[in-house]
Parts: C-alpha cells; structure tokens; sequence
C-alpha cells in the first residue's frame, strides 16, 4: 500500500481513486467536534488533512522535526488537486507551496 485515506469516521479507505476521494471529501458534511477531518497519507509519512472550515494541513506523521503548514480557505476542487501528487508520491509538488508554518 503506497497510500490511503481516512473518512470522517476515522475508517481507513486503501488507495482511492479520484472518484472515491470525493466521496470520502463529501463526508466532511457529517463532521463533528470529535470526527473533525478527513486525511490521505502515503506511506513516506506524508498527510494532508482537510477541515469543513476550509483548513488544509500538511504533516509529516513520521518525522516530529517538520513543523507542519497550514492553508486556509483551501476549496474542495483545490484539496482534490492536491491529493493527487500526493497519492503519487510527488511531495515536492505540495512542498512548494506557500504552506504557512
């Protein structure tokens, strides 16, 4: 497994395609103070976790010394954008961004 997702619920979702990525996005609707978020990991430690408020966070679970970046106001279509070079493994892409630390 090179990535997966974690709906809502905290069910994890073995690699999504593009289709069932929107599903799982789709659930934020159904989000709660406990079950904030949705994320996609890849096995690098790589996540990006995405918020109703439109907050998307960027994290590298598998090395504490990376301060995380935020993004605000991150759009739906914007967080799927981003989801598919991390999926891929392409975590420059997403690096480069002007995450604010």
């Amino acid at each position: 497994m090179s990535y997966f997702m974690y709906d809502v619920m905290g069910m994890t979702v073995d690699e999504p395609d593009t289709e069932t990525m929107r599903r799982v996005l789709d659930g934020l609707a159904e989000a709660d103070d406990e079950h904030p978020d949705v994320s996609l990991s890849h096995e690098s430690g790589w996540c990006l976790s995405a918020f109703t408020s439109g907050l998307l966070v960027w994290e590298n679970t598998a090395d504490d010394s990376v301060v995380p970046g935020e993004m605000r106001e991150a759009s739906r279509e914007e967080v799927l954008r981003l989801f598919g070079p991390l999926a891929a493994g392409n975590i420059t892409a997403i690096e480069e961004l002007p995450w604010q630390r």
